[in-house]
């Protein structure tokens, strides 16, 4: 029944679609940005494809479960189109907006990846030295000792640093954003090091540093600690001067402190047919991997200059050339899903590349994606529950149903 559903839904979007101009009359630049607040269309078959897109999202947000959805989609330097969905509190109904602060789980990384990526650009490392030339302790598999641990393979998830220990995960995730007085140092050193006290047996996997990928968020934090050493500065603090600030991204932070909680989308859980409110929390142990909370008008400057050179309004924060290698699969280029530094890599058919990350969490499922091509990409933010533990297969289909019907929109807008 629920097949049946979706398979209606579908086609039911692609009728109204196709009954819509081939060719557009919005201009692509940025005196031509569309949003919720100013989007109007004169042309009739437009205003029907507009009603009809905007239905299907409605739909399937209800079937996916998702209080809120807020999209945007970037063609060359600008967002063309954005548009926010649904409540992002249901309790005091307030209406989603691109403005909207939504936390990022993973996609967090893309930050994180960029900010270590800038001291690169410096000369401040090497991708291929021993990470155990930079911290204040011994970092190694112990079950490959001799073997070093580059930053490239941290960044790119290939340290062999198996899974992330669930009860540090839990022990965590707290609310509010307390510090955590040990954090990076010592615990890091804590809970990588054998005889440490948040040590594990399940820290590492039995794979050699490079051979294989592990997606291990605790990596993350390590590239965070990272940045910290050879910046002498606050991962935070440092994020907010070298990357927010020249993109204008004045709203983002890793810290639920810097943000006025009013603003920031719920995190729900859909539950006996209702939804649970979780509190605002912080991930204290993983902040620099997964606490990222910003809009999708903010984000947006930053996949603009990811897509054009490293820059947004005349602002560089990289060079290309590190923008390749970060949106390059590192250690098995041939595989179809792979891992560049601090993004996703997917080989599609003939050659085609989309350089993504998601990001899901507690309350939070999102994902951003650039088209090899560099000149289209899609954000997608939205605020419940999901993961392959909790999420069930339909509402899995239902989001990738709205990320397909965004890239079928971000076509026809650039046509």
């Amino acid at each position: 029944m629920k097949k049946w559903i979706l398979t209606i839904l579908v086609t039911s979007i692609f009728i109204g679609l196709a009954i819509s101009p081939v060719t557009t009359s919005i201009k692509i630049n940025k005196q031509a940005i569309i949003t919720e607040s100013d989007y109007e269309i004169t042309d009739s078959n437009e205003k029907l494809s507009e009603i009809l897109f905007d239905t299907y999202i409605k739909i399937l947000m209800k079937i996916g479960h998702r209080p809120s959805v807020v999209a945007g989609i970037i063609y060359n330097d600008s967002l063309v189109w954005s548009k926010g969905y649904g409540y992002y509190d249901i309790e005091n109904q307030k209406l989603a907006t691109t403005d909207t602060l939504y936390l990022q789980a993973s996609v967090s990384k893309t930050i994180t990846a960029t900010a270590l990526m800038q001291l690169y650009e410096q000369g401040k490392f090497n991708l291929t030295d021993d990470v155990n030339k930079y911290l204040s302790f011994e970092m190694r598999n112990p079950n490959h000792p001799n073997i070093p641990i580059t930053i490239e393979m941290i960044l790119s998830h290939r340290s062999s640093l198996a899974d992330d220990n669930l009860y540090w995960l839990c022990l965590s995730y707290l609310p509010g954003d307390p510090d955590v007085l040990s954090f990076p140092n010592p615990w890091l050193e804590e809970y990588l090091t054998p005889g440490g006290s948040a040590y594990s047996s399940s820290t590492w996997s039995e794979a050699k540093p490079g051979e294989k990928y592990f997606y291990a968020n605790v990596g993350f934090s390590i590239i965070g600690y990272l940045v910290e050493i050879l910046s002498n500065q606050d991962f935070n603090e440092y994020c907010k001067e070298y990357i927010f600030e020249p993109l204008e991204m004045y709203n983002s932070s890793f810290r639920l402190r810097d943000h006025d909680i009013n603003n920031i989308a719920v995190p729900y859980e859909y539950k006996n047919r209702g939804y649970f409110r979780h509190p605002h929390y912080g991930i204290h142990v993983l902040y620099p991997a997964i606490t990222l909370r910003t809009s999708v008008e903010e984000y947006s400057h930053f996949i603009i200059a990811m897509m054009n050179g490293g820059i947004w309004n005349n602002k560089k924060i990289l060079n290309q050339s590190t923008i390749d290698l970060m949106h390059t699969a590192h250690f098995s280029p041939n595989d179809k899903f792979n891992y560049g530094l601090g993004w996703q890599i997917t080989k599609k058919i003939f050659g085609k590349v989309e350089i993504h990350h998601g990001g899901g969490y507690v309350g939070v499922r999102n994902h951003v994606l650039i088209k090899s091509d560099r000149k289209t990409g899609i954000i997608i933010f939205s605020n419940e529950l999901d993961s392959e533990l909790h999420s069930s297969n339909i509402e899995r289909r239902a989001f990738n149903l709205i990320e397909k019907a965004l890239l079928f929109k971000a076509f026809r807008l650039a046509s």
